[in-house]
């Protein structure tokens, strides 16, 4: 997928790239450790607000039956419809003014606050402790480490788990604007990943896209669940039968 088409399916999606911006300040990020072949990030099961980085592999049979057990607490029901979805009904993109959620309404923008809990080896905009310019970040999805920089700003995109026209159809059409705003820049909803990667899911739900690198799948099955059962929002059938295969 060339770079314009991915950045709009994921903008349609909720994910868009962040803007360029000039200037650069050396600071250090909060993210996983140093090393690139090794895997960064969090068990989601250690992490149930999102405030921790990444994500990291399930890999223990103890864990595993703790993923299925929280899966299995997911309500199921059809997909609704699509009409009336707009990625605006949840708010401007990356909106600071969203309270009950971590990091809500602290001087910093959404898409900002998540590149600083997963990235390292942090630049910042001159005078600013909140704009990032550049970065090393791991995408839990591919494994990659990605070195990024303002010059090719949709090389790293923040997904929504629980994609918004997903959470629509699924009965966040029904919510308040403010509670809309809170699962468009809930941490627990969010990972900073791979551009094109981001942009090949578009608003799939678990039957119909998982991340590309295999042992991560659960984990991911995991915040989905996670996300879903927090908004109490359901998930389909196929869904919920695909996130329970992965943590086998």
């Amino acid at each position: 997928m060339i770079a314009g088409i991915s950045v709009a399916v994921a903008v349609l999606a909720g994910c868009g790239p962040m803007p360029e911006l000039d200037g650069d300040v050396t600071g250090q990020g909060s993210g996983g450790k140093s090393d690139s072949g090794t895997e960064q990030g969090v068990n989601p099961l250690d992490n149930p607000d999102g405030t921790g980085p990444g994500l990291k592999e399930i890999t223990s049979d103890k864990d595993r039956a703790k993923a299925r057990a929280l899966i299995d607490k997911v309500a199921t029901k059809g997909r609704g419809t699509k009409t009336g979805y707009d990625r605006d009904k949840f708010g401007y993109a990356w909106a600071d003014n969203v309270d009950d959620v971590p990091w809500g309404r602290n001087g910093c923008d959404t898409r900002n606050d998540l590149l600083k809990r997963d990235g390292r080896d942090i630049k910042y905009r001159s005078g600013s402790n909140c704009v990032i310019v550049s970065m090393t970040i791991y995408d839990p999805y591919t494994g990659k480490t990605i070195e990024w920089s303002k010059s090719a700003a949709a090389k790293v995109q923040i997904d929504h788990v629980m994609p918004l026209s997903y959470d629509w159809q699924m009965g966040a059409s029904r919510w308040s604007e403010s509670k809309r705003k809170q699962i468009a820049n809930d941490p627990l909803n969010l990972i900073p990943v791979d551009g094109s990667t981001n942009g090949s899911k578009s608003d799939s739900g678990p039957a119909t896209w998982l991340p590309p690198r295999r042992d991560i799948r659960c984990s991911y099955a995991v915040r989905f669940a996670q996300v879903a059962l927090k908004y109490a929002l359901p998930v389909t059938s196929a869904d919920k039968a695909a996130m329970l295969e992965q943590c086998k």
